[in-house]
C-alpha cells in the first residue's frame, strides 16, 4: 500500500510512463497482438508458464505485471540477484494459500538465469501442479542458462529490442508527460534514439536529463553528446552476444560481403572483444572457407595476427581489418575442409587396415622376405614423374575425398588432378589382365 508521503515523492520519468495496459506497450506486437501468443492467452483468460527473453528495457517486467492484472491473478515479484531459498519458500507458501482460496499467482522472477541449477529445480513441482504461473525474465540465451527440465515446462517468448519507431513513440509520450519538447535538433533526436540501442528505459532516462535543460537553443548532435554520456554497446564477451557477432562476422566473410564483415568486426571491437579472439577465428576461416582456392589466405591471416601482437590496439586493429577485407574478397572453397572430414570418417570406419606392402620400408631381411617394399616404383624415375601406383590399403576401394572447386587457385589443382587421373588410368590399361 502506498503511503501519503510515498505518493508525493518524485518518480523517475520511466516509472511515470510505465504502461497502464498491454495496449500501451510499444515494440512487442509480435507477442501482444490479437493473433500473437500472449494476445491469445489473455483473450482466453489464461497464462502458461513463460520465459521472456530479450534485451534490457524492452518491457519484460511491465508485460508480466499487466498480464496478471488482465487475467485477474496475484502478481508476485522476485529478483534472482537478491532472493534466496527462504524468499522462494515464502512465495510458494503464499501461492498455496491463494490456490486453496481459488485465486492464482503469477510469480515474476527477474534475471532468472542467476539462480543456480538446484534453485531452478525448486520451481518444478509448483509449476507442474499449477501453484504458480512462472514468468522468468532473462537477457541471456535460455538454452545455455536454464535447466532443460524447467525449459520443457515453460514457453520461451523472445522480446525484440525496440526499433526506431517504438523509441520515437516513447519520446513523444515523454514530451506529453513533461508538457514540453526536448531541446534537440532533428539530427540530435535521431542520435539520441541510436544511443539508447533499443532500450526504452535507458532512452527515457536520457530524455529526463535533457528535460532539465533550457528549451533554447536546440542542441545539435555534438552539443547533446557533451550533455549526456554515450551508452556502451550491449555486448557480453562470455555470453550470447559474443557468439552471435562472431557468427555474423564468419557468415558475412563466407558470403563475400566486405562491408558487412567490417561492420561486424567493428561491433565486436567497439564492444570490447579481444582482437586476438577475432584473429584466431580469421585463421580458422582461411582454412575452412577459402582453403586452396587462395593459398595466400592462411599466411595473410596469420601475418595479421602477428602484426596485432606486435602493435597492440588500436594500431594493430587495422591489420585485422585488412585481413577481413582480404578474406572477404578472396575466392571461397570448403573443398579441403570437406575432404579432411570425409577422410576422417573413412579412417574411423576402416579400422586398423595395413598399408599395401609395396609402400612399406624394409630395413631388415625378415621384412624383405615378407615382400615389404616389393614392386614399389620410385615416381621420380618415371617419364612423367608419376607412377600411378595404388597407395590405399589392399582391398580398400579407391576414394576421392578432395574435390576442388573451379574457383581461384583450385582451377589449377583441378587440372593437375585430372592429368594424374589420366596417367593412372593409362597405367591401369597397361596392367596384364
Amino acid at each position: 500500500m502506498t503511503t501519503l508521503f510515498e505518493s508525493q515523492a518524485p518518480r523517475p520519468l520511466a516509472d511515470r510512463l510505465r504502461p497502464k495496459t498491454l495496449n500501451d506497450v510499444v515494440g512487442q506486437d509480435h507477442l501482444l497482438g490479437a493473433d500473437a501468443p500472449l494476445g491469445r492467452m489473455i483473450a482466453d483468460n489464461r497464462i502458461a508458464s513463460l520465459i521472456l527473453w530479450g534485451p534490457p528495457g524492452t518491457g519484460k517486467t511491465t508485460i508480466s505485471r499487466l498480464i496478471a492484472d488482465a487475467i485477474g491473478i496475484e502478481f508476485e515479484s522476485l529478483s534472482a540477484v537478491f532472493s534466496g531459498v527462504a524468499d522462494l519458500r515464502k512465495v510458494f507458501e503464499s501461492a498455496k494459500q491463494r490456490r486453496e482460496a481459488g485465486r492464482g499467482t503469477l510469480l515474476f522472477v527477474d534475471e532468472i538465469h542467476r539462480f543456480n541449477r538446484a534453485q531452478q529445480d525448486g520451481f518444478l513441482p509448483y509449476v507442474e501442479d499449477g501453484t504458480i504461473n512462472l514468468v522468468g525474465a532473462t537477457t541471456e540465451n535460455p538454452s545455455f542458462e536454464l535447466n532443460g527440465a524447467l525449459l520443457s515446462r515453460c514457453q520461451v517468448l523472445v522480446l525484440n529490442r525496440l526499433d526506431d519507431a517504438a523509441l520515437e513513440e516513447l519520446l513523444v509520450r515523454a514530451e506529453a508527460e513533461e508538457g514540453k519538447s526536448l531541446p534537440l535538433q532533428e539530427d540530435a533526436r535521431l542520435a539520441l534514439r541510436a544511443m539508447a540501442d533499443g532500450d526504452g528505459r535507458y532512452l527515457l532516462n536520457l530524455a529526463e536529463e535533457l528535460f532539465t535543460l533550457p528549451s533554447e537553443p536546440l542542441l545539435d548532435n555534438q552539443a547533446m553528446a557533451h550533455v549526456i554520456q554515450r551508452r556502451a554497446p550491449l555486448y557480453d564477451k562470455s555470453q550470447e552476444g559474443h557468439y552471435n557477432l562472431i557468427s555474423a562476422l564468419h557468415k558475412s566473410l563466407r558470403g563475400s560481403d566486405t562491408d558487412a564483415s567490417l561492420y561486424w568486426l567493428a561491433r565486436m571491437l567497439s564492444g570490447g572483444e579481444d582482437p586476438r579472439f577475432v584473429a584466431r577465428r580469421l585463421v580458422r576461416f582461411a582454412v575452412e572457407d577459402i582453403g586452396l582456392a587462395d593459398p595466400d589466405a592462411l599466411p595473410h591471416s596469420i601475418s595479421a595476427w602477428e602484426a596485432y601482437e606486435r602493435l597492440g590496439s588500436p594500431e594493430g586493429d587495422l591489420a585485422i581489418a585488412q585481413a577481413v577485407i582480404y578474406l572477404s574478397t578472396a575466392p571461397k572453397s570448403n573443398a579441403a575442409y570437406k575432404a579432411f572430414s570425409a577422410a576422417m570418417r573413412s579412417a574411423r570406419d576402416s579400422g586398423s587396415v595395413s598399408p599395401p606392402k609395396h609402400i612399406l620400408n624394409a630395413p631388415t631381411n625378415l621384412m624383405k622376405d615378407l615382400d615389404y617394399g616389393k614392386g614399389y616404383v620410385y615416381d621420380h624415375e618415371t617419364e612423367e614423374g608419376f607412377s600411378g601406383q595404388n597407395y590405399f590399403p589392399d582391398d580398400f576401394p579407391r576414394q576421392q575425398y578432395y574435390r576442388p572447386t573451379d574457383r581461384g587457385f583450385e582451377r589449377d589443382i583441378n587440372k593437375r588432378l585430372a592429368y594424374w587421373q589420366k596417367l593412372r588410368d593409362r597405367s591401369k590399361d597397361r596392367e596384364p589382365h
